[in-house]
């Protein structure tokens, strides 16, 4: 019974001290799932502390996807290779929100590669000036220790507006 009592204690001062938002001159690395109007996504990324309360930082990301067009008997697959560069605003000193929360909303400028197959065969691969967008996004993360937490996002003003969430790691 003592082993349990003070194993709970270790794990509850864990949680007591964790520190958020990323400090200035402090590096996370985020990782995870996300959910768009265009199908699954796996994303991974950093964010570098620029000053007490701005993180810039950059992401990659995949989508994949099958559709049909309008009923066919075609097997439409997309592939959608993306990358980001994003600024965030954490609200926590401000709001004075306790110190294992991290709210944040900001801005990002994107690029995708996008690829189409039908059956198989590639059919159309857009490249160009068209694949760039601007985006905003908010989330919030929580953290169970000093460097551990979990992450959501929303965002929205680009094609691949929809939801993300995964883990958050402080160096």
């Amino acid at each position: 019974m003592k082993k349990i009592t003070l194993f709970l204690a270790l794990f509850a001062f864990g949680f007591t001290f964790a520190q958020a938002p990323l400090e200035e001159g402090g590096l996370q690395l985020n990782a995870g799932v996300g959910a768009t109007g265009w199908g699954a996504s796996v994303y991974g990324g950093v964010e570098y502390g620029l000053l007490p309360d701005i993180t810039i930082g950059a992401e990659a990301s995949y989508h994949s996807y099958n559709h049909d067009y309008f009923g066919s008997s075609y097997d439409y697959k997309s592939n959608i290779i993306g990358i980001q560069a994003n600024g965030s605003y954490h609200f926590n000193e401000l709001l004075q929100i306790p110190s294992e929360f991290d709210v944040y909303a900001g801005a990002n400028l994107n690029y995708f590669s996008w690829t189409t197959k039908v059956n198989g065969e590639k059919v159309n691969s857009y490249n160009g000036e068209d694949n760039f967008g601007l985006g905003l996004h908010a989330g919030g993360r929580y953290f169970f220790t000093d460097n551990f937490g979990v992450n959501v996002q929303v965002g929205g003003g680009n094609v691949f507006s929809g939801i993300k969430a995964g883990i958050t790691y402080i160096f």
